[in-house]
């Protein structure tokens, strides 16, 4: 089958794209299921375009356990003035609204990480076919993408901005400045350990200026997470020119983990002792953590030491902790 012959994507919007104003609507797919018959998925967008210019996609909820993105963009979604926008803005803020609504990372109608799922289906899954919808119709319009993540319910990061390491060094140099427009406390240049799939593959790939985030964890927001976001957002849209007035600017602390020894995954499982905070600084062979058995009383913690020097910018956040988990990534200081 040639890519001609697959079947339309079936979402639609309920607003356009190439008109003038601020317009708030709903990409809606169409999902049939023992409650609705007939039903749809209405998935939250708004469309801010006044004139000709750069266009920006600003997405939340990638992971429906992560909420810093969701409050900044709806927020921006109802303050934005069209007067103040040159260009277009699309904003998303519930990108996987099954997964959102049900508070997880996954979606509870397939079970699909949607930032894996890339570049998805038209006749797949609702997860597929909502990556497809993004690959195939929102990526094109796109000069610039905004994608809000935190670690959800497992896990807990120090708040930054991220770009990634790209083989383009001219797109590479345009993302760096995006992300550091952002200006979150910390500014990241990220090595992914599972790019296969992911959004922010799609978006590189196609040659699309890309910001990611952590802003936090733990399956809730911080006033200060939810400040940093929204305040990122707009610094980003003004970074590129889509919203009047300069970037506000304070000192962000830039970090790295593309060196050896940052991930460490647990190769023990049981109850937690964290030995060092986030954002604290860690040398190499520094403990990190012990982990103690859950089944008796009188053994020894396994003990986990820090195979690089820097800052604990992430750590596993429940208490209990399985084999293959990502207990801890420390951050080298650039």
């Amino acid at each position: 089958m040639s890519l001609t012959d697959l079947p339309a994507n079936p979402i639609t919007s309920t607003v356009l794209f190439d008109t003038d104003g601020k317009h708030h609507g709903f990409l809606r797919l169409p999902f049939s299921r023992d409650t609705s018959a007939w039903g749809s998925i209405m998935i939250p967008i708004t469309v801010i375009k006044n004139g000709t210019g750069p266009t920006a996609l600003l997405t939340g909820a990638n992971h429906g356990d992560e909420y810093e993105g969701p409050i900044a963009l709806q927020g921006l979604a109802l303050d934005l003035d069209l007067s103040d926008i040159t260009g277009r803005v699309i904003i998303v803020p519930f990108m996987n609204t099954p997964a959102f609504h049900a508070a997880r990372r996954t979606s509870p109608l397939d079970g699909m990480n949607l930032n894996r799922s890339f570049p998805g289906a038209p006749d797949g899954s609702p997860t597929q076919k909502i990556a497809n919808y993004f690959e195939e119709t929102l990526l094109p319009l796109a000069d610039i993408v905004l994608d809000f993540h935190s670690g959800g319910k497992t896990l807990d990061f120090i708040p930054f901005a991220a770009a990634h390491v790209l083989e383009d060094m001219d797109q590479q140099a345009a993302c760096i400045a995006a992300m550091q427009s952002f200006n979150a406390p910390y500014s990241m240049i990220l090595h992914e350990i599972d790019a296969v799939g992911m959004y922010d593959t799609a978006a590189e790939t196609a040659g699309k200026v890309f910001v990611s985030t952590e802003l936090g964890g733990g399956g809730s927001a911080t006033a200060r997470s939810a400040q940093i976001a929204r305040q990122g957002a707009e610094n980003v849209l003004k970074h590129a020119g889509i919203l009047s007035g300069m970037p506000s600017q304070a000192p962000s602390l830039a970090i790295d983990t593309t060196g050896p020894g940052c991930f460490h995954l647990s190769e023990a499982a049981g109850l937690l002792e964290p030995i060092i905070d986030l954002g604290q600084n860690v040398s190499e062979g520094d403990i990190l953590a012990r982990i103690w058995p859950i089944d008796r009383t009188g053994v020894p913690p396994v003990t986990v030491v820090s195979r690089a020097s820097g800052i604990l910018a992430a750590r596993h956040f429940p208490g209990l902790i399985a084999v293959g988990d990502c207990l801890a990534v420390v951050a080298t200081l650039e």
